[in-house]
């Protein structure tokens, strides 16, 4: 499964990944939503995530969120 990478542009710490380039499925209520970048079927997903997990996840949700901690 590809994946695509999502940046939320209401919330600086939200991110998601999900399965199609446009994010049709990630909520509304965190949008706009801005591409990126994409990971291929051979590709490790960034900060040790599980690639498994976030494959089940859009297979379930449509997409699977992440915050990053801020720094310092």
């Amino acid at each position: 499964m590809r994946l695509f990478m999502f940046t939320s542009q209401a919330r600086d710490d939200l991110y998601a990944f999900a399965g199609d380039e446009t994010g049709t499925k990630l909520p509304a209520k965190y949008g706009p939503w801005g591409l990126t970048g994409t990971l291929s079927s051979r590709e490790t997903p960034p900060h040790k995530f599980s690639r498994k997990a976030i494959e089940q996840a859009i297979s379930t949700e449509g997409f699977q969120l992440w915050r990053m901690k801020p720094k310092g």
